[in-house]
C-alpha cells in the first residue's frame, strides 16, 4: 500500500538544530541554578516536546520557577546561531525530491520559528504550505494531536500517513495518531541506543541517512 502523505519531523529530523538549542538552554539552566545538568539530561529529557512542557520539566528539576525572560533569552541566543550555523541535514533535498507523492512538516517548534529555520536551512520550498506545528492544537508530542491535524488538512487518512521522527515522543505522537513511522537517527549522539529507543516506542524500522530514505519507504509501503 502507497502512503497517501509523508510527514516529517523538523529538528533532528530535517534540520540539525537541536545540538544548538540544547548548548544554548543548557548554558542559561546553569546559569539559574542547575548546574547538575549535562548535555545528556537535555536530550533524555527535553528532545521532542514542546518548549513550554520543557520549561515544566526544568523547574521540577530546580526546584523554583524560572526567570521571566528565560523563553526570550533562549530564543535570541538559538536565533543568533541559528543564522550563522544552521543547514539542511546531509541529502534531504536529493531524497524528498526522489520520493514522488504528497509530504509536510509536522513539529514541537512553534509555527513563525519552525517556517524560519526551514527557510534559512533553504528547505521551505519543499513543504510551502503543507508546515504545521503543535502550537496550532491543544497538545503537543506525545500526544498524537499535531499529526492528526496535519492529516486532517492535508485531507489523508491516518492509516495511510508515515511519519519519520527523531525522538521518543514524537514516535509515541505517531503511534498514537494510528500511523507508522520510521525513527531517524543521523543526528543522535549514540545512534544504536537511540534506535534501540525509538523501536521501542514504535517505530518501524531506523534510518541513519537520507540516502536510505527512499528504499526504506518502498519497503515500508510494501
Amino acid at each position: 500500500m502507497a502512503f497517501d502523505l509523508v510527514i516529517y519531523d523538523c529538528d533532528g529530523t530535517l534540520i540539525d538544530s537541536e545540538t544548538l538549542y540544547a548548548e544554548v538552554s543548557l548554558a542559561l539552566c546553569r546559569e539559574a541554578g542547575l548546574t547538575a545538568w549535562t548535555l545528556e539530561d537535555y536530550f533524555n529529557n527535553l528532545v521532542g516536546i514542546p518548549l513550554t512542557a520543557g520549561f515544566a520539566v526544568i523547574e521540577a528539576a530546580l526546584g523554583r520557577p524560572l526567570p521571566a525572560d528565560f523563553e526570550s533569552r533562549i530564543e535570541a541566543g538559538v536565533a543568533a546561531r541559528l543564522a550563522g550555523e544552521l543547514r539542511a541535514l546531509p541529502g534531504v533535498r536529493a531524497a524528498l525530491t526522489e520520493l514522488a507523492g504528497r509530504r509536510c512538516v509536522a513539529s514541537s517548534t512553534s509555527l513563525a520559528p519552525l517556517r524560519h529555520n526551514l527557510g534559512l536551512a533553504g528547505l521551505l520550498d519543499l513543504f510551502d504550505p503543507h508546515v504545521f506545528s503543535a502550537s496550532q492544537v491543544a497538545r503537543g508530542k506525545p500526544a498524537p494531536d499535531v499529526f492528526l491535524f496535519a492529516a486532517s488538512r492535508m485531507q489523508a487518512r491516518p492509516e495511510r500517513c508515515l511519519v519519520l521522527e527523531d525522538s521518543v515522543p514524537g514516535v509515541a505522537a505517531a503511534r498514537a495518531a494510528g500511523m507508522r513511522v520510521a525513527g531517524f537517527v543521523g543526528t543522535a549522539r549514540d545512534r544504536a541506543a537511540m534506535g534501540e529507543r525509538l523501536l521501542a516506542a514504535g517505530a518501524a524500522l531506523i534510518v541513519e541517512r537520507y540516502e536510505d530514505w527512499p528504499r526504506a519507504v518502498a519497503g515500508l509501503a510494501g
